[in-house]
């Protein structure tokens, strides 16, 4: 029986990147974009007339050209706006190892690894004139030099603007003026079955061209490792492999609705299943890493499950939910704006600004669109009644107000993912509280100070943490200091504490 995995695939040029882990996968790709559209769309109704025969009915639709979309317009227009990139990276091997050395009893294979460079390519898509480039973070985020090529020849090396890994894109920068650029259209007007183009650099093949149609919306699955990630993709079936990462979906207008990103395959190829990040929240990321380098993430401060099928079958009967529809607030966070509006555990979240919430990602992408300080409208039901509230989103750190590049450096000094441990836990280690080291990046002071993943952090600089939101306000309000010293914690596996700290 196949099993699915979540698979980062590129196109590697020298090298090779891996593209299946397990018998199935959904794959990362790498891809390109497209550029500004004016005029309306095709019209493709998919009403037809049966045609009459002699002696009766003809049981075949009879073919009216001006019913079918033409896609040569988007496709020739857009292609035009979609680049290759090229990434140069620096990757780790393992020490050299000589047979000849080894028959002469010559030790060997100690010391440091070995590094060395290796390129891997993507694709991105201009959306301005003065060289503005969209793109997936995962195309670019280990890259030590980017190379973008246009679609009419010309190369140029890029500068990184900002990567943003919550939502797995990216924007970089090209100097000069006057290119071919993409116009965003909306991605919440796609409608099922709707054509749309993808439009990248698969296997380093450049400007390549497939078609299909809009699958499905708001596809949620679990492929970006991020304790905050933004899942909403359109699925669609226009063919797309490695090296499409980054590209562009675009609609029979030409305009930009999506960056694809993600394939659903049993060989690391594609075989019937893309998936793309929509411009909605594209356009947002955009936005905020041109305007402060840093995406501007609006919380509603709630822990929540849709309420489907499952949901009803599971606990339905206990919390006398017994209707299909809405999300169940399991847990509201202290300090965020949910809390703040009225919002209480066991409440029923119907919908937002208007749009019904059927789904977990059609909720993270409503927020996403929005920055914090942002006021929505929720409707939601708390023991049989509708209630309107009115939330004014915040940030993690539980604030309405934008949060600069600088402010975030201190906590980024870190190099880690972190997740709050559970009460169980905490009771079990006879702490308050902490945040467990998830991951550690390397750079960071987890890194240098060599803590291991699993730690859980109880003091920053002497400061108590006992959430990830905590840590957050108070590396934002200045209380950790500029500067990490130390960290102090304890291992849940042997129980053991340990202070770690920097000399320099």
């Amino acid at each position: 029986m196949n099993r699915q995995a979540i698979v980062i695939c590129g196109t590697l040029l020298g090298a090779a990147l891996v593209g299946a882990v397990s018998a199935s996968a959904v794959v990362k790709l790498h891809n390109t974009t497209s550029q500004e559209q004016t005029t309306s769309p095709t019209e493709s109704s998919s009403s037809a007339t049966l045609g009459e025969a002699e002696g009766g009915l003809n049981h075949f639709m009879s073919y009216s050209k001006e019913r079918y979309p033409d896609l040569t317009y988007a496709a020739e227009n857009a292609v035009q706006a979609v680049v290759n990139i090229e990434v140069m990276m620096t990757v780790k091997g393992q020490p050299s190892f000589d047979p000849f050395l080894q028959f002469f009893g010559i030790p060997q294979g100690y010391g440091a690894p070995s590094t060395r460079e290796a390129k891997a390519g993507g694709s991105g898509v201009l959306i301005t004139s003065d060289g503005y480039i969209v793109t997936n973070n995962h195309v670019v985020e280990k890259a030590t030099k980017v190379k973008v090529k246009l679609y009419d020849g010309r190369s140029f090396e890029a500068s990184i603007v900002g990567t943003d890994p919550t939502t797995d894109v990216a924007l970089l920068k090209i100097e000069g003026k006057e290119f071919p650029y993409l116009k965003f259209g909306s991605s919440d007007d796609l409608r099922l079955g709707e054509w749309v183009l993808a439009i990248g650099s698969p296997f380093d093949l450049q400007s390549t061209i497939t078609a299909g149609i809009v699958s499905a919306k708001a596809r949620n699955l679990g492929a970006i490792p991020s304790q905050y990630s933004i899942e909403s993709f359109i699925q669609t079936d226009a063919a797309v492999n490695p090296g499409n990462s980054g590209g562009a979906l675009v609609n029979t207008a030409g305009e930009l609705v999506g960056i694809n990103t993600l394939i659903q395959s049993q060989t690391g190829s594609y075989i019937g299943y893309s998936f793309a990040v929509p411009s909605s929240i594209v356009k947002k990321v955009v936005v905020d890493l041109k305007e402060y380098g840093v995406v501007q993430r609006a919380l509603l401060g709630v822990q929540f499950r849709p309420i489907d099928a499952e949901f009803i079958e599971q606990q339905g009967k206990e919390l006398g939910i017994g209707e299909i529809g809405g999300a169940w607030v399991a847990e509201v966070t202290p300090g965020g704006a949910a809390e703040a509006a009225g919002i209480e555990k066991n409440d029923i979240i119907l919908d937002i600004d208007g749009v019904k919430i059927d789904s977990s990602a059609t909720l993270s992408e409503i927020i996403a669109k929005h920055r914090p300080g942002s006021k929505i409208k929720i409707s939601v039901k708390r023991d049989g009644k509708v209630k309107p509230f009115e939330v004014t989103l915040r940030n993690k750190a539980g604030k309405t107000e934008p949060v600069s590049k600088e402010e975030l450096a201190s906590l980024n000094s870190l190099g880690g993912e972190l997740a709050d441990i559970s009460n169980n836990v905490a009771r079990q280690l006879g702490i308050k509280g902490g945040v467990k080291v998830v991951a550690v990046r390397e750079g960071g002071f987890l890194a240098k100070a060599r803590v291991r993943p699993g730690f859980v952090i109880t003091h920053i600089n002497e400061v108590a943490v006992e959430s990830v939101a905590e840590l957050e306000r108070e590396f934002a309000s200045g209380k950790v200091g500029e500067k990490i010293s130390s960290i102090d914690g304890i291992y849940p596996s042997t129980g053991r504490a340990a202070s770690y700290s920097l000399v320099e």
